[in-house]
């Protein structure tokens, strides 16, 4: 098979990112580019079929934190254009899946290689000015994009060579079928690396893709679809399609769907769900939900723990990104006889965590990524303020929007331990911490285990081996990905596979091959080399 040829266990592009320190050419590289970026405006199109398609809707794109600076103007897809891309789709679907597995990887593997070598720089200025992320949060997420790529084709390798046993006489094999249909691919706003990955991971084993980007980050998302051409990908493979969602139900009631590969809310998760629910019937085959929304992410301190180590863990577990991370650290439970000295620590270390424009690579957090995103993390602030019977602001709990979507880090300290702020998902910079009795930890562990509905991330902080023990069991449902004297945040594909349950998703690990199994569709082949010369079997010999 010619997808042995496929290379074996790559290298994490995500530990080797560019550290853009002062006096550095690539740091100069990257001002450089920053610069150019800001001063264009990028139009925009389609691509569907391999060709760009202009509309008369224009949708603007602009920088998180400058109201002024237009990155982008984006054309959106009509009906007309989804049927169309939904043809194009169809159309290019028996050449791709007949390719041989060497050569569809080979695509990603120029995608990887492109975006590591000649487009890196431009890659990342676009991730700082699109979605506001410092030099470093940028870096990570190219490097996670990367790293799917390249890893995407090691499992599928994987996944290829997995053949059923035979006995004398017959021979046995799976033939791994992508899905038949198309898969609709609906990404995030808050990491390129998902936005590169929820239509690619399908396609790599065989699948076609309509992919709808998340409209806040067009820009990103349309450099990413620039790399994937470059590299060779064929045309109607994967067609660039935003669009208003009054029009999904032109892709949701096709009766070639075959799967839906999806990262965002849970609101929206559930409301696709219901709708490809009603539409069974009508659909050829039973469409693959793969879906991955929120969370409402924890840290737990056992009082073993050192407050230096977590707490440096929890400003970047719970600040980085401005928090909108879906791993986020979005609450937490500190032990009495640990409070003092962790606030202490934090209204210390917290005025050191700057906040502005991510073209200034001194300051550690951007702006949040839109208007709607400002509204609801402060309205949680306000929600706070106006409580002051059930919440205390122990830091930050400023905003503005005057030329940016700024909030500044916010902690808050919750008397309710199962209040608002400690169940609901905020997704922005603020963390909510519940401080417990020492000699009640195991039942800290148990309203951290019941509080959210959200079940994706969470990390304990202990010295004392019991006590991770204890946690690890108590909280075995509680997160996907669980950390281990370490933030919630930063998993690597293929060391960290990442995905959550309960109400934070299907939990099918992006980053490993239990990822790309959900989209491949398994024949058994059975060859008899003799076939039997007569029907009868040996206990019908006539003597009974």
């Amino acid at each position: 098979m010619a997808a042995t040829w496929i290379p074996d266990l790559p290298e994490n592009e995500m530990d080797k990112p560019v550290a853009y320190a002062p006096g550095t050419p690539e740091r100069e590289a990257l001002l450089q580019e920053l610069d150019r970026q800001k001063q264009q405006t990028v139009e925009i199109p389609l691509i569907i079929d391999g060709e760009p398609v202009k509309t008369d809707d224009i949708f603007e794109v602009r920088s998180p934190h400058d109201h002024n600076t237009l990155l982008a103007r984006s054309h959106q897809a009509g009906e007309a254009e989804l049927k169309r891309a939904i043809e194009s789709s169809l159309a290019a679907k028996a050449d791709w899946e007949a390719m041989d597995p060497y050569d569809r990887a080979a695509v990603f593997y120029r995608a990887a290689d492109l975006a590591a070598g000649p487009r890196r720089t431009e890659l990342i200025a676009a991730s700082m000015l699109n979605q506001s992320k410092n030099p470093l949060e940028a870096e990570i997420d190219f490097g996670e994009l990367v790293d799917f790529w390249r890893f995407n084709n090691y499992y599928m390798k994987q996944i290829l060579e997995q053949q059923p046993t035979h006995i004398p006489g017959e021979f046995n094999r799976i033939e791994w079928r992508p899905l038949e249909g198309f898969v609709f691919a609906v990404p995030p706003f808050n990491f390129l690396a998902i936005g590169g990955n929820v239509p690619s991971a399908p396609a790599v084993v065989g699948n076609v893709a309509l992919w709808k980007p998340s409209r806040a980050v067009l820009h990103i998302n349309y450099k990413i679809m620039e790399v994937l051409l470059e590299a060779g990908l064929p045309p109607g493979v994967i067609n660039f399609v935003p669009f208003s969602s009054k029009h999904s139900d032109i892709v949701l009631d096709h009766p070639d769907l075959a799967g839906l590969s999806f990262t965002g809310s849970y609101d929206t998760l559930i409301h696709l769900w219901r709708k490809i629910g009603e539409n069974m019937t009508s659909y050829r085959n039973f469409p693959r939900i793969v879906g991955e929304t929120g969370g409402k992410d924890f840290i737990v301190v056992h009082p073993s723990a050192s407050v230096t180590e977590y707490g440096a863990s929890t400003i970047r577990g719970a600040f980085g990104y401005q928090g909108q991370k879906c791993s986020a650290a979005s609450r937490m439970y500190v032990p009495e006889s640990h409070w003092a000295d962790f606030q202490s620590y934090v209204n210390e270390e917290l005025p050191k965590v700057t906040t502005g424009p991510t073209e200034n690579l001194d300051n550690f957090m951007g702006a949040v990524i839109d208007e709607a995103a400002f509204e609801k993390i402060t309205g949680n602030i306000e929600h706070a303020k106006s409580n002051p019977d059930e919440y205390e602001i122990v830091h930050g709990g400023d905003y503005d929007s005057s030329d940016g979507w700024f909030v500044q880090p916010t902690i808050i300290r919750a008397l309710n331990p199962k209040g608002k702020l400690m169940a609901d998902e905020i997704f922005g910079p603020v963390l909510t911490i519940y401080v417990y009795p020492d000699d009640e930890y195991e039942e800290a562990l148990e309203l951290c285990d019941t509080t959210s509905t959200y079940a994706l991330t969470g990390s304990i902080f202990a010295r004392d081996r019991a006590a991770i023990e204890t946690a690890q069991r108590v909280l075995k449902y509680a997160a996907g990905n669980f950390y281990i004297n370490d933030k919630p945040t930063g998993s690597i594909p293929a060391r960290q596979p990442f995905g959550g349950a309960r109400q934070s998703g299907t939990n099918d690990k992006t980053g490993f091959w239990t990822h790309l199994i959900r989209f491949m569709n398994p024949r058994s082949i059975k060859e008899t080399r003799v076939p039997a010369p007569d029907w009868p079997y040996p206990f019908m010999d006539g003597e009974g």
